[in-house]
């Protein structure tokens, strides 16, 4: 579900992780945090893993501001503009106000035009970057908007 998910980004010739990781890094990508699943019939359709504030230190943003950050972001293409994906983030942004972070937070490629349209739309604003390379084969952006 999660290579069907980042598959667009992957036809732009763009290397997440997420692209092309095995069953075994998926889930210990999964273990590192709270991660989450939606389900419709029965079928994972979007998951979503999210940190505590201080967990994500890989970049100056998450190691200074102690955001609530989450990754493994993934909605299955045919479930897409159904607003599972808000529902997945309501989740991340309550559990970072139990854990009593003030912003929510999330990283990717600076090139993923249309991910960051997105991100905006839902009130995120690009507030740093980070570079993961070699791991991947772009430079990302920060993007964080205030836990309501």
């Amino acid at each position: 579900m999660i290579h069907r998910a980042y598959s667009q980004l992957a036809n732009q010739g763009l290397n997440y992780i997420a692209t092309n990781q095995s069953v075994e890094t998926t889930m210990e990508r999964l273990a590192e945090g709270e991660s989450w699943c939606a389900v419709v019939d029965g079928h994972v359709v979007g998951t979503v893993t999210i940190f505590a504030p201080g967990e994500q230190t890989g970049c100056n943003y998450y190691r200074n501001e102690r955001p609530c950050a989450f990754g493994q972001f993934a909605i299955e293409p045919i479930h897409q503009g159904k607003g599972i994906g808000k529902l997945l983030l309501d989740v991340a942004e309550r559990r970072g106000r139990e854990w009593g972070a003030t912003t929510l937070a999330c990283d990717t490629s600076e090139l993923a035009h249309d991910l960051i349209s997105m991100y905006r739309k839902w009130g995120f604003e690009i507030v740093g970057e980070a570079d993961w390379r070699p791991s991947v084969n772009y430079k990302s952006v920060i993007l964080g908007r205030p836990i309501k």
